[in-house]
């Protein structure tokens, strides 16, 4: 009796640990999803529960989705809608379009806007680096007006391109009605091209010097001071948190683009349509602690390292090394093998390689995908070899050795 008892306690804690197993082993369920340039990402689905409508984590430098909640869902997103204000701001400074010393002078149509504000007033002169620091610091529909009137002439010319780009980085469930945020009719987007938008606003960096800072006083030119706070309290409150945007209407609730750096990981959490804005910040931080658990970064080159020798004639005699210009770090998941690749491409029609210039380029792979770029330079003055010159290297390798 006692015998058949362990048999079958003993066949109960394998058809457990088989259950347990059968669980942790199952796939974890994938659904493709396009990036911008039209190659394919996976979402894994998650059971993280966040209260919000919409969600979603993103390992920015690659576009992976770590985690998803109806992301697709088109939703008001209220002063997240900023984000790609700045983005075509940050690009027309970045292309060298406009400057941030630029004067931009306030109109009574931005002077007048509803909601948050950088209070500001008609006819006053702010330069386009303060009206930045207005849209990503303290959220000013003020400001933002005056950018896009600045950039475009009007708000309605300037949501024109607001929309043309979206389209153009494939944002399909987007309709911008303003710059601003503020409700409209027909005014909308999704978690997943918030996503997209703010992957683009972070391959202009200089945009986090201000939505990072947590308090700017600007002074220059005014009686009375412009006191300008955060609205993203995530930038003093969560480590390494440095943007993006926050956003709140009565009808959107609250939403946000929150970004933050730790240990060379960036982690990129949208949230749409939280009930309040301590459960935004919570899920938001929840959803970036859970990222940076998951990933971590391997330095793949150093600025100045040597990445790869360019023999110039078959002898290799005359050659150049190709070093990288800039660190280049890639995300790899944790626990998981990452083989590291990386390809050079040379600027092969040069006669001539000066030290230091630009000679092209390597792209780095993680398991085949390609997770980042850096240019290459050369570590010393050069010149490519002529007819005549690779005309002995030729007879020389065909003449026995010693003759």
């Amino acid at each position: 009796m006692k015998k058949k008892q362990k048999a079958l306690t003993l066949i109960s804690l394998m058809l457990n640990l088989i259950f347990i197993l059968g669980i942790e082993s199952m796939p974890v369920k994938a659904e493709p999803l396009s990036k911008s340039d039209g190659s394919e990402i996976k979402a894994i689905k998650s059971d993280l529960n966040v209260d919000a409508k919409s969600a979603l984590l993103i390992e920015p430098s690659s576009g992976k989705i770590i985690f998803e909640k109806n992301s697709h869902e088109k939703l008001e997103p209220a002063s997240v809608t900023k984000v790609m204000t700045m983005l075509l701001s940050m690009e027309a400074v970045d292309s060298g379009k406009i400057s941030l010393s630029d004067k931009v002078t306030v109109s009574e149509n931005a002077k007048k806007m509803g909601g948050s504000s950088m209070l500001l007033d008609t006819g006053e002169v702010r330069t386009v680096e303060d009206l930045l620091k207005g849209i990503g610091i303290a959220s000013g529909n003020d400001a933002a007006v005056a950018m896009a009137e600045y950039l475009a002439g009007s708000e309605d010319a300037f949501v024109n391109l607001m929309n043309k780009r979206a389209e153009q980085l494939g944002m399909k469930d987007t309709s911008f009605k303003n710059c601003t945020g503020l409700s409209a009719e027909g005014h909308y987007t999704s978690a997943y091209d918030i996503g997209i938008m703010s992957r683009e606003l972070l391959k202009h960096p200089a945009i986090l010097k201000y939505t990072g800072t947590y308090m700017e006083t600007i002074s220059e030119g005014r009686k009375s001071p412009i006191e300008l706070v955060n609205h993203n309290k995530l930038v003093r409150f969560f480590n390494g948190c440095d943007g993006l945007k926050t956003g709140f209407t009565s009808s959107a609730k609250y939403c946000i683009s929150a970004t933050s750096l730790r240990d060379g990981v960036r982690m990129l959490a949208i949230i749409m349509g939280s009930p309040t804005y301590k459960v935004r910040n919570k899920d938001a931080s929840m959803l970036m602690n859970y990222g940076f658990s998951k990933y971590s970064c391997k330095n793949v080159f150093k600025k100045g390292s040597n990445v790869e020798k360019i023999n110039l004639n078959k002898s290799g005699s005359r050659f150049f090394i190709a070093k990288a210009s800039s660190d280049l770090n890639a995300i790899t998941e944790k626990g998981k093998d990452s083989k590291i690749t990386y390809k050079c491409i040379i600027d092969k029609n040069k006669k001539r390689y000066k030290k230091d210039e630009k000679v092209g380029y390597c792209d780095v792979y993680v398991n085949g995908e390609m997770v980042g770029k850096v240019d290459l330079r050369s570590d010393r003055n050069v010149k490519r070899p002529g007819i005549f010159s690779n005309l002995k290297d030729n007879i020389r390798n065909v003449l026995p050795q010693g003759i």
